[in-house]
C-alpha cells in the first residue's frame, strides 16, 4: 500500500487495516514457527506498510494540534 492511497483514507480506516495487517503479521509468524512455509517477504511488507499507516496518523494528529 503506497502512502498517497492512505493518506485518501479516513482515520478509522486506517485504524482497521492496521489492525488486519498486525493479526495476518502474527498469522505467518505463528505459520512460520510451526514450521509451514511462509512468504517472508510479505511479513517485511505488511510490517513497513504498518509502519507508513502510523506515521500518516502521527502527521495528523501533529498537524491538528500545532
Amino acid at each position: 500500500m503506497e502512502a498517497t492511497e492512505i493518506r485518501g483514507t479516513e482515520d478509522a480506516a486506517i485504524l482497521q487495516q492496521m489492525k488486519d495487517a498486525k493479526q495476518e503479521m502474527f498469522n505467518l509468524r505463528m505459520r512460520m514457527a510451526v514450521g509451514h512455509t511462509v512468504n517472508t517477504a510479505r511479513i517485511r511488507h505488511l510490517r513497513r506498510d504498518v509502519a507508513r499507516m502510523r506515521t500518516i496518523l502521527n502527521e495528523r494528529r501533529r498537524g491538528q494540534g500545532a
